[in-house]
């Protein structure tokens, strides 16, 4: 397996720990974000990934895009250790969990919107980082709440082992630490955060000891 990947990006980060949960061997194949006007934008890259954005995994003759249908892809080929619970309400809420980060956080902070606020319309470092420090905000206190009031939240977002959703909620928090969003309402989150991040396989997809770090 191969995939391509930015050590910042947080989709590409989700799927790394996916990927070192299931202790899968695959290559790493950095795509520099900001070199060159952004290597995502070569059309070597963007023959594989029209969209221009990273992750992309490639398995043997399959090709996938996408950072969450990536993981259920690894969890369907490779089922153990499990990243949806075996229940179905179970499933929904871990994918609830994750859609929250994924689809309402992150697409309103990652790097080309970022980008667009600065260069497109204007927006000075202040503007823009208050734009990211209010969805940040936004959804993490939607976040906090469904983990609080949800009884199936243990160790991590969803029982006692991790899950998609713990793959999608530690990028966000680096993202946020690394913009320096106060944290502190948010015990549940943090405290999730730590337990994750004190597995081997976190550890072993964090940004800063990727390939490509620097």
């Amino acid at each position: 397996m191969q995939l391509h990947t930015y050590f910042r990006s947080s989709a590409a980060y989700r799927v790394r720990i996916a990927l070192e949960l299931k202790r899968l061997d695959y290559q790493s194949i950095p795509v520099h974000l900001l070199r060159g006007g952004g290597e995502q934008h070569a059309v070597t890259f963007a023959s594989l990934n029209p969209a221009e954005l990273v992750p992309v995994l490639v398995d043997g003759e399959v090709t996938l895009t996408q950072s969450l249908p990536i993981i259920e892809y690894l969890n369907e080929v490779h089922p153990e250790p499990a990243l949806l619970p075996c229940d179905a309400a179970g499933r929904a809420r871990v994918r609830a969990l994750a859609q929250t980060i994924a689809c309402e956080i992150h697409p309103l902070n990652n790097l080309r919107v970022l980008q667009y606020l600065e260069k497109g319309l204007g927006a000075d470092l202040q503007t823009r980082n208050a734009w990211y420090a209010h969805w940040v905000g936004l959804g993490f206190r939607a976040l906090e709440r469904m983990l609080v009031e949800g009884a199936s939240t243990g160790l991590f977002c969803h029982g006692d082992t991790p899950t998609l959703a713990d793959c999608c909620l530690v990028p966000q928090i680096y993202n946020a630490e690394r913009f320096a969003i106060p944290l502190t309402a948010y015990p549940t989150i943090l405290r999730i955060g730590r337990n994750c991040r004190n597995l081997d396989a976190f550890q072993r997809a964090a940004p800063d000891i990727q390939v490509d770090a620097g």
